[in-house]
């Protein structure tokens, strides 16, 4: 696989699509300080880290299980999710330059030089940095 965040975007929207209550994504730092900002924003009610044992020549060591959100009558907290940067053309920003989500309503979450954060932490901070995704 050559973009493992993209397929973490891809199984939380089809899931949420699916109206399931979670969805397992293999486990990596990034993806789960993506986590971390997902649960920050109210886009999905939690998440946690569960270790798999290594076996023999097996893949990711660990799981992250999202648990996902929705409204009092079924509807979706997250409408949509799309990837920004890619590793076939990656998207940078200064920090004047970070662009709003639906002017606003959404969040972008980018990776800086102090860690990952969303858009309007980044701006706070004085810091631009890759835009990983968008989420409304």
């Amino acid at each position: 696989m050559t973009d493992p965040i993209a397929d973490m975007l891809a199984r939380i929207r089809n899931a949420v699509v699916a109206k399931h209550s979670r969805v397992d994504v293999p486990a990596s730092k990034l993806k789960a300080e993506i986590a971390r900002i997902l649960q920050d924003e109210g886009y999905i009610q939690g998440f946690k880290l569960l270790e798999e044992k290594a076996g023999r020549n097996t893949g990711p060591r660990g799981i992250i299980r999202l648990l996902l959100k929705y409204g009092p009558h079924g509807e979706r907290v997250i409408t949509g999710i799309e990837r920004i940067s890619r590793p076939g053309r990656r998207v940078y920003f200064p920090r004047a330059d970070v662009p709003h989500v639906l002017g606003g309503l959404g969040t972008n979450i980018l990776t800086t030089s102090r860690g990952v954060m969303t858009g309007r932490a980044a701006v706070r901070a004085g810091v631009g940095g890759e835009v990983l995704c968008n989420v409304w």
